[in-house]
């Protein structure tokens, strides 16, 4: 049995599961939520090393947090990093089955 580095499970939080993701799968794509500080480098290596998978390329976006109401205060929602990793071929990921 092989150890994994605890700091991999740091980088990567966890699946987006949405429409939009669930057809890039069908291109070999998997959407992940990162952490903010995260770099390309580190979330190919984690991705890499977790789900035993070759990393094509890796490309993030930081969805920007929206304005909300709440009882008549004005709250703004956290900012989230993602991270399209783009996977080689012969290679899946089953996101259902959770890290």
């Amino acid at each position: 049995m092989t150890t994994t580095d605890p700091r991999l499970y740091d980088v990567i939080l966890g699946p987006v599961i949405t429409e939009k993701a669930t057809n890039a799968s069908e291109y070999n794509k998997v959407l992940f939520k990162v952490r903010g500080d995260a770099t390309k480098p580190q979330i190919k290596e984690a991705v890499e090393k977790l789900f035993d998978v070759k990393v094509k390329s890796v490309n993030t976006l930081i969805r920007k947090g929206k304005v909300r109401r709440f009882r008549g205060k004005r709250g703004q929602l956290s900012d989230v990093k993602r991270a399209f990793v783009t996977l080689e071929e012969g290679h899946r990921i089953d996101v259902a089955t959770g890290l």
